[in-house]
């Protein structure tokens, strides 16, 4: 059986959850290789180059520049032209696996052009991402028919969680019987509880007081302005420790440095703010010794990044939308904050002020808490060993796939 992987992102050039999915998945895949006899075949954005007995990667580099009507449009065109050239580079196949709308176009002339079926990974839908307009302009409305255009012709779909499974159905009209729940996973030989004072110390973070944790990309969807909005409600004791890095845009860049100048200046709170992607132990250490992890994200179709607080033994608190309701267990592993979108096309909270107070008031209730949060983090390790393994992700997927092969024709 010969499947092809297509991504954007791919070790090592990672940036969020999808990425993360698509390296163990392939990891996991080429694991059962050998005894399923399967070839795995890795088309990505960059410049690497992998060749092995059951796993290929091939990095697809940056194309020409062309010409754009508007600066934003660039990022679409260099994604098409990707797209074309992962088309021709392909020759055999017996199925097309497609991660986000960057392969989008790709998967669907490689359907037409080789016969094979194609199968999509839902990470999250652009309608729900308004905000990527600041990113693309117009070019957003491209993105977004693309997207609708692979979810009308993809023969299988999986989604990362029930939400998604949902959204998926309601948004594009897909059939509920053509989208297989399979939730994304966590390495959890990586990510354990993992004592060392010393990384603390060495972001400045006081190794006497308390902090709560955010881990996330500077984006809306994030929702990390929520966050700084909270941190005026929250114990004046605790630290606010944010791994923050790659804006969506450089005025969104702008906006988080003001704002949390200004909250410093004004609130005197300890606010220690990293502005850049920590290396993988750092961050498994930040996790261990965290008091709390947060999650204040408006938009979220799976989490990937509360499994990661959780397999390190800590409690998480956060916003009660997508899949995260799915991951933390809301009183048992940690809390879930009502959340209340403006509407379906726009998932910015109902009421910002309140939504801060709610983060706050959950937030506290867990620092005032220890004896809570030790047993939340210990049940919080325990349901990931037991449900969100990698091995049991890729098996699943693995089955799927001959389910989607076995059924012949695809009505090419």
């Amino acid at each position: 059986m010969r499947i092809a992987l297509l991504t954007n992102e791919y070790p090592p050039h990672i940036y969020g959850g999808a990425g993360v999915h698509v390296a163990h998945l392939a990891r996991e895949l080429a694991g059962l290789a050998a005894g399923n006899n399967l070839d795995i075949n890795i088309l990505c954005f960059g410049d690497q180059q992998e060749s092995g007995p059951h796993k290929t990667v091939q990095g697809i580099p940056a194309p020409v520049k062309h010409p754009a009507q508007d600066h934003r449009h660039q990022k679409l065109l260099d994604t098409l032209q990707r797209n074309l050239v992962m088309t021709g580079a392909l020759r055999k196949v017996d199925l097309i696996h497609c991660h986000t709308w960057y392969t989008h176009l790709a998967g669907c002339l490689l359907k037409q052009l080789l016969g094979a079926p194609l199968v999509l990974t839902t990470h999250s839908l652009e309608p729900q991402r308004p905000w990527k307009e600041e990113q693309l302009g117009r070019g957003y409305r491209v993105s977004t028919w693309l997207e609708r255009t692979a979810y009308s012709n993809a023969d299988g779909i999986i989604a990362v969680s029930r939400a998604m499974r949902q959204d998926v159905h309601e948004l594009y009209g897909v059939p509920l019987d053509k989208v297989r729940v399979i939730y994304n996973g966590i390495d959890i030989e990586a990510y354990r509880p993992t004592f060392d004072p010393a990384v603390p110390a060495y972001y400045k973070i006081d190794p006497e007081r308390p902090f709560l944790l955010f881990v996330g990309r500077i984006t809306h969807q994030k929702g990390i302005f929520h966050l700084l909005r909270a941190v005026r409600h929250l114990d004046p004791d605790l630290q606010i420790v944010l791994c923050a890095a790659d804006p969506d845009t450089p005025q969104i860049g702008k906006e988080m440095a003001a704002r949390v100048e200004d909250l410093k200046a004004k609130s005197g709170r300890s606010i220690i703010w990293i502005p850049h992607f920590l290396p993988q132990e750092d961050l498994i250490r930040l996790y261990t010794h965290a008091a709390l992890f947060v999650c204040p994200s408006i938009y979220e179709p799976f989490g990937i990044i509360n499994l990661e607080a959780m397999a390190c033994g800590t409690p998480v608190v956060a916003a009660a939308v997508g899949g995260i309701r799915e991951v933390v267990r809301h009183e048992e592993t940690g809390l879930l904050v009502p959340f209340e979108p403006k509407s379906p096309a726009n998932p910015e909270p109902k009421d910002a002020r309140k939504y801060a107070r709610d983060l706050a008031a959950a937030i506290n209730r867990l620092l005032a808490a220890p004896e809570v949060r030790e047993e939340m983090g210990r049940r919080a390790r325990q349901v990931v060993v037991d449900k969100f393994s990698w091995t049991s992700v890729a098996q699943q997927t693995l089955r799927y796939y001959e389910e989607i092969i076995g059924r012949g024709d695809q009505g090419l």
